[in-house]
């Protein structure tokens, strides 16, 4: 590498400290989707959820290596373990002052002026997922208490879903250079703002909180999509889940592509009647996703479209960070927004014909999306957020939540009105909505 290449290389990976929303144990809950903004949906139950959830508290999966004395970490090292565990994590909301019925008020509200930090405050590890044991060893090296952990998990699971409306279960994946933490703090907000209905789980491949650790956590989210199909495995043999849904970040995408590019290969034969059956997929969200556009078109080849009921692809020509990843590798990445001159007619036939199982959604014209570097914008927009948390909590398609199809693209864009729109299309599913929603109508029209 020559001297030039050097100082470019310094100058990304020194930019892309943007790639991860944050690097912390501790994070401000991100604004209110505006789905929520105008006082007609409140989806948070009146009681504190902490109080209800038979766990109290958000489930976890990481193949981080435990934390010991030498350690600074607190519950698991920024390092790589042999092994997935399981366990749940104790999640602080709010300050002490403030009580769940201001939390539950005020954190919807669009013009919301205070911080609620989250934070992790403890953790109770189950054990391990036994199907996640290296060829090398034997299970008599582990004691029966890790080996029990798959069991527990799995009624921990089923507590939660037999108290629940909706029998899903949603998976959170992180980027880039973040520590243990931080997706079980993103995955609370998501669960927040889903009302805390289904199992929410946050999942922490160990990825290194350092700005010199891209290369390094791009190797790791490759190799570590195993564990993670042998996680979704479990969930669909082992719970009472109806649909398990994946929402993964940045780089975490390659780590969740890779995992359904390997289902599918051990799918190969079956229609995608009989995968959903077996694996129960729902939805595969990828948001601001790090992975090579061409990789990812030969993981189509090998049947990936066929394993989630529904893959959606968000994209937007306002990220920074994957526009420096483009300039460092000469490669475009999935999460950019593709050039009409550059959209084959394959590309343009394979997404119409298959309009049924995959969306491409460009987040570009969408309120907030260019905030910071705009490769948060899944947090930072409240119309981003709305769109796919109402994709997961309703299951409408790109057309029913508002979105329209671009004149000369098959790639859905966000219009002025989106936001009227989502709330008609609400107001079909939800009679309580309805009720709130044509009240509004009403209002509106008299004055």
């Amino acid at each position: 590498m020559n001297a030039r290449s050097v100082l470019i290389l310094v100058a990304v990976l020194l930019m892309l400290k943007g790639c991860s929303s944050v690097t912390w144990d501790e994070i401000n809950l991100m604004p209110p989707p505006d789905v929520y903004g105008d006082g007609m949906l409140n989806p948070l139950p009146e009681q504190d959820p902490m109080e209800l959830i038979p766990y109290q508290g958000l489930l976890y999966a990481t193949d981080r290596r435990p934390a010991g004395p030498d350690d600074n970490e607190k519950y698991y090292a920024n390092d790589r373990g042999h092994l997935l565990r399981l366990g749940v994590a104790r999640i602080s909301l709010h300050e002490a002052d403030v009580n769940w019925a201001e939390v539950r008020e005020i954190s919807l509200l669009k013009s919301r002026t205070d911080k609620y930090p989250l934070s992790v405050t403890g953790i109770q590890e189950y054990g391990i997922l036994e199907d996640t044991i290296p060829g090398f060893a034997r299970r008599e090296d582990y004691s029966d208490d890790l080996l029990d952990g798959d069991e527990e998990f799995a009624a921990a699971v089923n507590a939660q879903l037999a108290r629940s409306k909706r029998k899903h279960v949603y998976v959170y994946v992180h980027g880039y250079k973040v520590v243990f933490e931080n997706p079980m703090l993103v995955a609370t907000e998501l669960w927040h703002f889903l009302g805390y209905d289904g199992v929410m789980v946050g999942y922490s491949w160990p990825s290194t909180p350092s700005k010199w650790a891209y290369i390094g956590d791009t190797d790791t989210s490759n190799g570590y999509a195993r564990h993670f199909r042998k996680f979704l495995e479990f969930l669909a043999e082992k719970t009472d889940a109806e649909e398990i849904h994946i929402v993964a970040y940045s780089n975490g995408t390659r780590l969740a592509a890779r995992a359904f590019e390997q289902l599918a290969l051990m799918n190969d034969g079956k229609t995608h009647e009989e995968i959903h059956a077996r694996h129960k997929l729902g939805n595969l969200i990828l948001v601001g996703s790090d992975l090579d556009r061409q990789v990812f078109a030969s993981y189509l080849a090998d049947g990936a479209f066929d394993v989630p009921r529904h893959l959606s692809i968000y994209v937007s020509d306002k990220d920074k960070a994957l526009g420096l990843v483009r300039w460092l590798t000469h490669h475009e990445r999935l999460g950019q927004v593709i050039d009409e001159n550059k959209f084959s007619p394959a590309a343009k036939r394979a997404l119409t014909e298959n309009k049924d199982h995959v969306s491409m959604i460009d987040v570009s014209d969408a309120e907030g999306a260019g905030s910071g570097n705009g490769h948060g914008y899944f947090r930072n927009s409240p119309w981003a957020s709305s769109d796919i948390l109402m994709t997961l909590m309703y299951d409408l398609t790109p057309e029913q939540r508002g979105l329209r199809l671009k004149t000369s693209m098959p790639v859905y864009e966000f219009p002025p009105d989106y936001m009227n729109r989502l709330w008609a299309a609400l107001a079909e599913v939800n009679p309580d909505f309805r009720r709130a929603y044509m009240a509004r109508q009403t209002k509106q029209s008299g004055d």
